[in-house]
């Protein structure tokens, strides 16, 4: 299995076809594991339109059914189910899946786009999970990537599809002891890439031509008039990232952690109005970073002046309680917004 570029707008908004009339998503992951402080992770969430995040907290013990696109079936025979083990933070797309996130033991997951991505023919022997529920399955399941990993040669993920959309997805793992791993499905198999080293994904080419491409990049001088790629094209970002995380100075505290990985995370965004490619014109719309050690996450939304952050520990997580959301898109929103989370009048999915 291999792991390539966080699509966030898994589910059913992603696909071959979304490359065709324009809609991609392009972001950007990068993992911070060799600090002596804490495991801190961010990302980028790069989007056309608002994917209408709402910042959830998951309790213990939901029914999840992972054949479903939220009212409409996509795995009709053998789909995956199962009660949540363990209670998540995350950041949902379009109300159907979750697109980044981090659970109680401190694993953390994230979904970006690839174009390459193949899921091959559906395969009714295994549980046939829904690719927009993937990085929920593993935050439900899972305290560790080699867990996760272990439990995902039990299921198929199944690709969704919705107003003429595939999900085209890669997914990014890695936990509170800095292990990470990065999934794709290419060919209908799935290729993994797993190992603390592997710390930075963005989209397509697949990682082990991402990572081929890398090798042809001599970062071992840096200056300020080394040559850089600076486009905002998935290879000029991967090796963007790549530099900019290795030059990180150690962080002091919570506060440097945080604010050096997302300060990688702005150097990869993309711009309001930056063109892509065929795809049209999209922008990075969130920013998020995770300390994995003390389980606290934090949002930034581009359009928003301030960075906010809930603390997991602080909320009730056991099987019965409320799932707690929170809509970031309000500009009164600033520092520990553990508190104004409310209770939904449902389950999302």
């Amino acid at each position: 299995m291999r792991l390539c570029k966080l699509a966030q707008s898994v589910a059913f908004f992603l696909s071959v076809q979304a490359f065709a009339i324009g809609l991609a998503a392009a972001c950007s992951r990068i993992l911070w594991n060799d600090n002596k402080l804490a495991v801190v992770v961010g990302r980028t969430m790069d989007w056309p339109e608002s994917t209408e995040p709402v910042l959830t907290v998951f309790p213990r013990g939901l029914e999840r059914d992972g054949g479903r696109t939220g009212e409409v079936v996509t795995v009709a025979v053998n789909p995956a189910k199962w009660t949540s083990k363990y209670g998540s933070l995350v950041t949902t797309l379009y109300g159907i899946g979750s697109a980044d996130g981090l659970n109680e033991a401190g694993l953390g997951a994230h979904m970006l786009y690839l174009n390459a991505a193949d899921f091959g023919p559906r395969d009714t022997r295994k549980p046939g999970l829904q690719a927009g529920l993937w990085a929920q399955y593993v935050l439900d399941n899972a305290a560790s990537v080699t867990e996760a990993l272990a439990l995902l040669e039990h299921v198929q993920v199944v690709p969704t599809e919705a107003h003429g959309h595939k999900a085209n997805v890669h997914l990014a793992i890695e936990d509170a002891s800095g292990d990470s791993a990065i999934i794709e499905y290419i060919g209908g198999k799935p290729v993994i890439h797993h190992g603390r080293e592997f710390r930075i994904m963005t989209n397509d080419p697949t990682y082990d031509q991402q990572l081929a491409l890398l090798r042809k990049q001599d970062f071992s001088k840096p200056a300020s008039d080394m040559p850089l790629p600076g486009n905002v094209n998935p290879v000029d970002r991967f090796q963007r990232a790549t530099y900019y995380k290795a030059l990180l100075p150690e962080p002091k505290n919570e506060r440097e952690a945080i604010a050096g990985v997302l300060a990688v995370a702005r150097n990869v965004s993309v711009p309001f109005g930056a063109p892509y490619k065929s795809f049209g014109i999209y922008n990075t719309e969130y920013r998020t970073a995770i300390n994995l050690t003390d389980k606290r996450y934090f949002f930034e939304l581009t359009t928003s002046p301030n960075v906010i952050w809930a603390d997991l520990s602080r909320f009730d997580l056991a099987p019965g309680a409320a799932v707690m959301i929170l809509n970031p898109d309000d500009l009164s929103l600033s520092g520990d917004v553990s508190r104004k989370f409310e209770k939904a009048s449902r389950t999302p999915f």
